[in-house]
């Protein structure tokens, strides 16, 4: 059944929202631009910033979704999904500025945002390592009968490592409420991941462990929330794992400051016009909204990240003695 026009718009909303933080991100990690009121070669975000650029249709049609109740985790490239799910904007321009009221305190940054408290789990720097995370968390639920489920997002490289075979037979051997989502931007860092992949991909090697599985056009939102919203379904319905394998790309390199030269030109021009936030503002302006109505939710969300990055700007750094929190205690007044 086709979206309704307040839900594609909606959908189309928290596009606009990743879209923006990914670009103010990208922006101010290379010191900033005009439009961020920052002089050039002043980089306000430290450390490695992994963005998510052109993959926003699968962040937003997984998780419109899920439940408050409902348990995330995320990758090394995680902003989508942790706005997707809820977690507070502000905050995590705050972490990402390394400054004090950010989700760890500015003393994280890009790769440990978490927010228990709209269930997500947490990002990690470690590439398939939130896949036993949110298997541990359905399992959690299920022993407790809490009517929730985990998702758990990873890249294509993902499926080369040991979690993700271990978590496909852990939930599938205990039926576990978890939604495996394939994240296929096609590159693993700087190599093509078709390279170094035997087989047919993520689908075939769930399937392979009993777990059901659905591909899908990851550049398309109501495709996605389709595809998510019936395995969503039957996850809820008691009916064990599911896999969906969303072929996406990623515009950016590896990394914020990664020109990714190692691509070829035409095939990133090609990417692009697949962009699915021009081909959501179309269907919606097909379906008769006026245009000053659908581009409101871009100057929105632009004008929402533009006061986060003020406010992060302006904000404290972390006490010196909060080094000494969050950590862990031997004993003896000693850390590690």
């Amino acid at each position: 059944m086709s979206l309704s026009d307040t839900a594609l718009l909606g959908l189309y909303r928290t596009m606009c929202r990743i879209r923006a933080f990914e670009d103010a991100a990208e922006e101010t990690s290379r010191g900033g631009v005009a439009a961020f009121g920052q002089t050039a070669g002043n980089a306000l975000v430290r450390g490695p910033l992994h963005l998510s650029t052109g993959q926003e249709a699968v962040a937003a049609g997984v998780c419109a979704h899920l439940r408050l109740a409902d348990c995330l985790t995320s990758t090394h490239r995680g902003h989508g999904h942790t706005l997707a799910k809820g977690a507070d904007l502000s905050r995590m321009m705050l972490e990402l500025f390394g400054r004090a009221g950010g989700f760890c305190g500015g003393k994280g940054g890009s790769m440990h945002i978490a927010d228990f408290s709209v269930g997500m789990l947490g990002a990690n720097g470690v590439v398939a390592a939130g896949i036993p995370i949110a298997v541990g968390a359905a399992q959690s639920l299920k022993v407790r009968g809490v009517d929730a489920l985990a998702v758990t997002f990873f890249g294509d490289g993902a499926i080369n490592r040991g979690p993700f075979a271990e978590g496909l037979n852990w939930a599938a051997a205990f039926s576990l409420p978890v939604l495996f989502v394939c994240e296929d931007n096609q590159w693993s860092a700087t190599t093509r991941t078709a390279s170094m992949s035997a087989g047919d991909g993520a689908a075939a090697r769930a399937q392979a462990a009993g777990v059901p599985s659905e591909a899908v056009d990851g550049m398309d939102v109501e495709a996605v929330h389709a595809a998510a919203g019936r395995l969503v379904e039957q996850i809820r319905a008691g009916q064990g794992p599911r896999l969906l394998h969303a072929r996406t790309y990623r515009f950016k390199g590896h990394v914020s400051v990664d020109p990714a030269a190692y691509r070829d030109p035409v095939e990133v021009a090609r990417a692009l016009e697949g962009d699915p936030l021009p081909l959501t503002r179309a269907r919606l302006l097909a379906r008769g909204l006026k245009a000053g109505d659908v581009d409101r939710a871009m100057h929105d969300a632009r004008a929402e990240v533009q006061a986060a990055v003020n406010a992060a700007t302006a904000a404290p750094w972390p006490d010196a003695q909060a080094a000494f929190t969050d950590i862990q205690d031997i004993g003896a007044g000693r850390w590690a």
